[in-house]
């Protein structure tokens, strides 16, 4: 009999007949055979709808109160779950963050699980019934409920399945599993059938939307076998596993597409020791996060830094360049948000050459300008105009065959 941990999103259980969806879905996998924790998100909308009640209060409000208000979406839905699964005979029973041993920091709104006490969960199983997990939320060692910030109820599910050492995490979407590219952009996308941890960090953290990157990094950690999958078929999905785990490594797994950057052009910047130190220093203890970097040889005392930040924190990195023009430590900034970067990811790089060439000379080919470059082992990104990005992973997605 084998333990299965199954999450569900937001779309997944996004009204009664969804969520009764899940359970029909939660009953045929019990069926089989095997033992079942469920872990929910809030039914989708549900989140916005509570952040809007604080707001109508405060635009400030108490991270601890507002942790306490949106935790309440999730236990909602675990509570309708366990319901509908009674009534169709299973023994069910849901369980807040705090009942299932969830315990975190205390950075309210974005807490980190730092330990799961497993007792109560391990005592429900093998009393036969099933668990539902109200996701996203976790306790202090305070008793303060927490809330676990973008892509929750993911990191909730994976780090259940550590601790009870799950036989596999399912992760439920809107989505039939990992792909090649985003199909809307490209139509001859294909669905992958294995990929590795850090294959899918990169594509995560990358602009590839379907896993958040902090679950997968628990999932690796935890050495939890993660699918993603459909709701809504029964499509078989994509298995994120160890490398060793996958038999024929691919040259390039997927496309990654990320149009929320601004790039950063710093002109005239003071030659001098801890220059860089000082700059990137100061955006860090403002909360913005750097991507790329390009820093030219200095020439007269002074030298050129280019780098990448998120567009929504464009504004606050701008403060600080500004503090340090106001200094003459900077001579000049430029600013550009009509910018794309687009990354190929995969293991095979490691062990082939050529797979950057192929990249640039597509770019050539299809007369793409490339901005920035930045290299990993695994992986390589390219700054480019954003007018240029769908076409850019049109045509390295042909170059690398992942449409064959």
């Amino acid at each position: 009999m084998s333990l299965i941990v199954q999450k569900f999103g937001g779309t997944s259980v996004g009204d009664l007949d969804r969520i009764q969806n899940v359970a029909n879905r939660i009953s045929k996998t019990l069926k089989a055979g095997n033992n079942v924790v469920a872990v929910v998100s809030a039914m989708s909308g549900e989140t916005n709808k509570l952040v809007s009640y604080a707001d109508n209060f405060s635009k400030t409000p108490a991270k601890r109160e507002v942790d306490l208000l949106l935790s309440s979406g999730e236990r909602v839905t675990a509570s309708l779950l366990a319901i509908a699964l009674n009534e169709m005979g299973h023994d069910a029973i849901s369980m807040s963050g705090r009942a299932a041993g969830i315990v975190t920091d205390k950075h309210h709104t974005k807490a980190r699980i730092e330990s799961i006490d497993t007792t109560n969960m391990k005592n429900v199983l093998d009393a036969g019934k099933v668990i539902v997990v109200a996701g996203f939320q976790g306790v202090n060692e305070d008793g303060d409920v927490t809330t676990l910030g973008r892509g929750g109820s993911d990191l909730s599910a994976v780090a259940v399945a550590g601790a009870l050492q799950a036989d596999l995490c399912e992760i439920y979407t809107d989505v039939s599993g990992i792909y090649t590219t985003d199909p809307r952009i490209e139509p001859n996308a294909k669905k992958m059938d294995k990929i590795s941890y850090d294959e899918m960090l990169e594509l995560a953290s990358l602009g590839a939307k379907v896993l958040q990157n902090r679950s997968v990094e628990l999932a690796k950690k935890l050495n939890v076998n993660l699918v993603t999958r459909s709701s809504f078929s029964d499509e078989e999905g994509t298995l994120i596993t160890k490398e060793e785990n996958i038999m024929e490594q691919p040259l390039v797994s997927g496309i990654a597409l990320d149009r929320n950057q601004a790039r950063v052009s710093l002109c005239g910047v003071k030659d001098r020791p801890g220059i860089a130190s000082d700059i990137f220093g100061a955006l860090a203890s403002a909360n913005v996060n750097i991507d790329m970097i390009i820093q030219t040889s200095g020439h007269e005392g002074a030298t050129s830094v280019d780098f990448t930040v998120p567009s929504g924190e464009l504004t606050d990195a701008k403060k600080v360049v500004d503090s340090f023009i106001a200094n003459k430590e900077i001579g000049k900034a430029e600013y550009d948000e009509s910018i794309s970067k687009v990354s190929i990811v995969g293991v095979g790089m490691k062990s082939h050459t050529g797979v950057a060439a192929t990249a640039f000379s597509t770019m050539s080919t299809e007369n793409i300008n490339i901005l920035m470059i930045s290299t990993s082992e695994i992986k390589v990104s390219m700054v480019i105009e954003e007018k240029y990005s769908e076409l850019a992973v049109r045509s390295l997605h042909s170059a690398y065959k992942l449409d064959k």
